[in-house]
């Protein structure tokens, strides 16, 4: 087996340090670049989680299941104006049957509140092309019209998606210099300075010896997690990990084992047993144990217990995958992701993951950590090897606004983009809490699930909000479970007070209107200081 400095191919090496020390009373104290965070173990993020009314979840599953019904029925007596698979004898059917149902007599009835293209930036507000269909969502056309609306469902995180200002300024002048594009992998011909500065630059921001940068973000999951396990690995996922976490374990090999959502109790009793157990059918020992979560997830506003994963980590002698896309910039009191949130020491992570495509309003991922790790990846790495590199105005987009964040552009545009997003996000929860509506996540994550449960209500509060120019994105089933159907508010830093109550009211409105007033929490009446 080919080995590196002592070490199987494909194993992660990172030298295991321990800072900060236990006080009293059970408190850990961590350290990071000087910040101190006493948390005890006893604490709890301050998320919020309710149980659908039972009235609810019976309405939910008849409403469900009234749309399948009224489908085959549909499907019985009328052709569906789709192409058809032909002369496949002999060879399996490219979709499941399921699948084509599903997406023909189901999602059409409500396919014009997704894909809606838009004509403009994504900022605070965006400007969608009109549409419309004259055959129950078979087809669309356009009007020729266009209507602004303001934006609360992008990953602008931090407002630097803009066509004007310096970002926008200096991706156009790199362009003169290094063209658009390098059209080679970074190991042939598609490493330039802007690529290598980059990556030291990402190192310093993350507080790590080393990183490596790709030009897809979904692909740095994809691409990279096989080249860190193999078979005769364990990876233990969190239940609401990403599509492109979950492609990288199956193209892996490894053994994948799920545990409930930021639940440590079953995370830890996985652990445990599959420990004990070793490998499927042989018993041998596992060759490493990865546990691998996010920092926000994306879907539930969620953030993740780090300090308690970093525990159950040294416990457990595993490994720490931490996928960073929608915390990195947009959480800690400078932006630095999830990890100065806790106060955690960059150290207890072994692999740092996150994209540019959220908080740097750009596109493509990075991976960090010490240097023999990302010296592998550099030759191991598929998407490092094989897939085109990081366009040079993509790259100094995020070169720009990361310069902004840490504040080496001697202005404090970055420090204030950040508390814009913390004001913004804390108090857009806390007005839909008084409200009524019942939402998911972290009173600190910027993203906002609120929950409206039936498949219509999707359908309604959507095309009730773009007629109010408020652009959102609603989630349903397969995206979610049947029951836990949502409308996913995404906060800005460049989004304002009055647009935030502007949003609120309409809200409210038609929380009244559609019966979204699900929560039995009580309300604070006080009003919510911005």
């Amino acid at each position: 087996m080919t080995t590196i400095n002592g070490k199987r191919n494909g194993d992660i090496i990172h030298p295991m340090r321990t800072h900060g020390h236990t006080g009293p009373n059970g408190t850990r104290k961590l350290h990071y670049n000087g910040l101190n965070q006493q948390m005890t173990s006893h604490e709890q993020p301050k998320s919020s989680y309710e149980q659908v009314p039972l009235h609810t979840a019976c309405f939910t599953y008849l409403g469900f299941y009234l749309l399948m019904i009224l489908g085959y029925i549909n499907q019985l007596f009328f052709t569906p104006k789709v192409a058809t698979e032909k002369h496949r004898d002999g060879y399996v059917p490219l979709y499941d049957a399921f699948e084509k149902f599903y997406l023909r007599y189901v999602y059409r009835r409500v396919k014009d509140c997704w894909n809606r293209p838009i004509c403009s930036v994504p900022g605070s507000e965006v400007v969608l092309k009109d549409r419309i269909t004259k055959d129950y969502g078979w087809s669309f056309e356009f009007t020729g019209t266009e209507t602004k609306c303001l934006n609360l469902g992008s990953y602008n995180y931090l407002g630097f998606a803009q066509n004007e200002g310096p970002c926008a300024d200096d991706s156009e002048e790199c362009i003169r210099t290094y063209g658009l594009a390098a059209c080679s992998p970074r190991r042939e011909l598609g490493t330039n300075p802007l690529h290598t500065e980059l990556e030291s630059l990402t190192a310093k921001f993350l507080g790590v010896e080393d990183a490596i940068v790709f030009g897809m973000g979904f692909a740095t999951n994809s691409l990279n997690i096989p080249t860190l396990i193999t078979p005769g690995c364990l990876v233990v996922s969190d239940e609401k990990n990403h599509a492109s976490i979950i492609l990288g374990l199956r193209l892996s090999g490894a053994t994948p084992k799920v545990f409930k959502h930021n639940n440590m109790n079953d995370l830890e009793r996985v652990l445990r047993e599959s420990i004990i157990a070793g490998q499927p059918g042989s018993g041998k020992p596992w060759k490493k144990i990865l546990i691998i979560v996010e920092g926000v997830f994306s879907m539930e506003g969620s953030i993740v217990k780090l300090p308690e994963i970093i525990a159950l980590k040294k416990k457990y002698k595993a490994y720490v995958y931490l996928d960073e896309a929608h915390s990195i910039g947009a959480t800690g009191p400078s932006g630095r992701g999830i990890l100065e949130y806790y106060g955690v020491d960059p150290n207890d992570i072994d692999i740092l993951m996150g994209t540019f495509t959220k908080s740097f309003g750009s596109a493509g991922g990075y991976i960090a950590g010490n240097k023999k790790l990302i010296n592998f990846l550099r030759v191991h790495s598929h998407a490092h090897c094989y897939a085109s590199s990081m366009s040079p105005p993509v790259t100094q987009q995020i070169l720009t606004s990361m310069k902004i964040i840490l504040g080496l552009d001697g202005s404090s545009e970055g420090q204030n983009r950040i508390s814009q997003l913390a004001r913004n996000t804390r108090y857009f929860r806390k007005r839909l809490a008084q409200i009524g509506v019942i939402t998911y996540g972290h009173e600190d994550s910027p993203v906002v699930p609120m929950l409206v449960y039936l498949f219509s209500k999707i359908g309604a509060v959507v095309r009730t909000l773009t007629s109010k120019n408020i652009a959102v994105v609603g989630v349903g089933f397969p995206a979610t479970p049947i029951m836990e159907g949502r409308i996913r508010f995404c906060l800005s830093a460049t989004h304002t007070k009055e647009q935030l109550d502007y949003a609120l009211a309409v809200i409210d409105d038609i929380s009244n209107t559609l019966g979204l007033k699900y929560s039995r929490k009580a309300k604070d009446l006080n009003p919510i200081p911005y």
